[in-house]
């Protein structure tokens, strides 16, 4: 009977149960249903705590405190998914509790589960029965009553997982979600799993055969229909902070607009998981107490929809970073740097090759309802060869997450707080590589953007109040600068409307950019008003290939 731990021996359990629980992940995602059905509770624990069996691998660490700390370090920043983050959260408890040891008893090993148990419930705002946390504490708690008996590591183990076996099989009675599907909770099968491969290590065993003897062997997926989900996004973000931030009111922000929120806070991080369906707002509210290191998004609705209908899912974290980008690999860097790159935000083929056409080094697909992360902006700056990176964000929304590239990079970055396309075009337009002064270049383009005014029409979703006028679903909205400019049941009226101001203004160059959604033909009639009006101004009707806007035009 194995009494005590050293850090060596602890070291080789964690790495015998990320190898157990890598081999056994397909099973587990195969009982995946709750909170949402989306088959990858497997993979996001086996991917977490991998990260801590790599950093594990390449460090010489003597006492179980070191043991424990590097492993709960990594396996935060490395968490994947709900189950994963909770899992990260567990073994951050154990860290806390192993604080100062060189070695650990059966008492010790029962105290840091117990620790590791009431950090996972502080992190979860809505706890539910049936789940890994139901698993964790009911082990963690005949992890005390064993050591009161017997003081050894192997001994309280051994009882953790016996009563951990023993509630995991009654969690399929404990939920709902569970019990129409027939299966057990698949977190809590995959926290068992890692402590048996835990205690195999410490017997000295080889890896145990795995074990399918579960209520059912998988999921029923057709039972667990679309209303089981209640948000279609599963967003998972780092923030890096200064401090120890107060997060009790980011909390409350993401319980008005999400569920199954956890928050796992480090020495200078935090990291975040929600199901919400604006995870943008999310992001961006989160920029506030740090900066915004990595994201990752994916749509339940869609995973479990492959999952009922047999299909293979597609997980972010299965993607390697080419695998997100659209169109040809980027050529090969040449071996030195030009002194200026760019970057430009926006969505539409059109719009893409109108900034392309003008030297911009890369195109970032983003805007309104789809605003890029921090890290998909830093990687393109990363990407671009340039020791200068102007940064166009084309969007109010997108202006901050690139903002917070600059402390991310040894490049200079230099962010143009374009908040519309055309104010970015006309930005472009004013660039002057031969200065050679990146503050000249930044000048002509924050002038130049100064000088256009942007017009955006778009439609109604719904009834509402916008700028103090009532709106009805389907109606089209003209925008002016983002501030309601009309509301009209036809589109050639909201035209006719601007070519007015247009007039009064002496715009000398106007550009209409057509959406996805209009032919050319129909907006070459559409925007024959402009011309009828100011038959001496140059005006262009461009393809912008832009959803969600009809028309974007500039004036200037």
């Amino acid at each position: 009977m194995h009494d005590t731990i050293t850090g060596a021996v602890f070291q080789e359990m964690l790495l015998f149960g990320a190898v157990t629980v890598t081999a056994a992940k397909q099973s587990i995602n195969d009982l995946n249903v709750f909170p949402v059905p989306d088959g990858d509770t497997g993979t996001n624990m086996s991917l977490t705590i991998q990260t801590a069996a790599a950093e594990l691998k390449k460090k010489d660490l003597r006492t179980v405190d070191e043991v424990a700390r590097a492993a709960a370090n990594a396996m935060l920043r490395g968490a994947r998914g709900n189950s994963g983050v909770i899992l990260s959260l567990l073994f951050r408890g154990v860290s806390k509790s192993f604080k100062g040891l060189d070695t650990a008893d059966g008492c010790m090993v029962a105290a840091a589960l117990q620790e590791g148990v009431a950090a996972a419930y502080s992190a979860v705002m809505k706890p539910a029965e049936g789940t890994i946390l139901t698993v964790s504490r009911l082990a963690a708690d005949a992890a005390m009553r064993a050591a009161e008996e017997q003081n050894s590591v192997e001994y309280v183990l051994a009882a953790a997982i016996a009563q951990g076996e023993e509630t995991l099989r009654d969690t399929v009675n404990m939920n709902p979600v569970l019990k129409r599907a027939g299966v057990v909770d698949a977190g809590g099968k995959g926290f068992l799993v890692i402590l048996g491969g835990m205690l195999s290590a410490l017997r000295g065993e080889k890896l145990p055969e795995l074990d399918e003897t579960a209520a059912k062997d998988k999921a029923d997926f057709a039972q667990v229909g679309d209303e089981d989900i209640t948000f279609t996004f599963d967003t998972v973000f780092i923030v890096r902070t200064k401090g120890n931030p107060d997060l009790k009111p980011f909390r409350e922000y993401l319980n008005s607009i999400g569920d199954s929120i956890v928050i796992s806070e480090g020495e200078d991080m935090f990291k975040v998981h929600v199901h919400t369906d604006i995870p943008g707002n999310a992001l961006n509210a989160a920029q506030q107490y740090g900066i915004l290191e990595v994201a990752k998004i994916e749509n339940m609705r869609i995973q479990q929809e492959d999952m009922a209908a047999g299909r293979k899912t597609i997980s972010a974290d299965e993607l390697e970073d080419d695998d997100m980008v659209d169109g040809p690999m980027p050529a090969a860097e040449p071996e030195e740097r030009k002194p200026f790159g760019f970057l430009a935000v926006c969505a539409g083929d059109g719009l893409a090759a109108v900034f392309r056409d003008m030297g911009v080094d890369s195109v970032i697909s983003g805007g309104q309802t789809m605003n890029p992360s921090t890290e998909s902006i830093l990687r393109e700056v990363e990407r671009t060869n340039a020791d200068t990176i102007f940064i166009l964000p084309n969007n109010k929304n997108i202006i901050m997450a690139a903002q917070q590239c600059a402390d991310l990079t040894d490049k200079n970055v230099v962010v143009i707080p374009t908040a519309t396309v055309p104010q970015g075009i006309s930005a472009m337009m004013a660039v002057d590589l031969e200065s050679g002064d990146a503050k000249a270049i930044e000048q002509s383009m924050l002038d130049a953007a100064k000088n256009v005014r942007t017009a955006q029409i778009t439609y109604a979703a719904r009834d509402s109040e916008f700028d103090g006028a009532v709106i009805h679903e389907g109606d089209y909205l003209a925008l002016l600068e983002g501030k309601l400019y009309g509301v009209d049941k036809s589109i050639a009226a909201l035209l006719d409307k601007l070519s007015d101001l247009a007039k009064e203004q002496c715009a000398e160059f106007i550009n209409v950019f057509y959406g996805e959604n209009v032919t050319a033909e129909s907006a070459e009639a559409d925007a024959a008003c402009f011309g009828a009006k100011l038959p001496t101004a140059e005006i262009s009707v461009l393809s912008g290939g832009q959803p969600v806007y009809y028309y974007i035009i500039s004036m200037e």
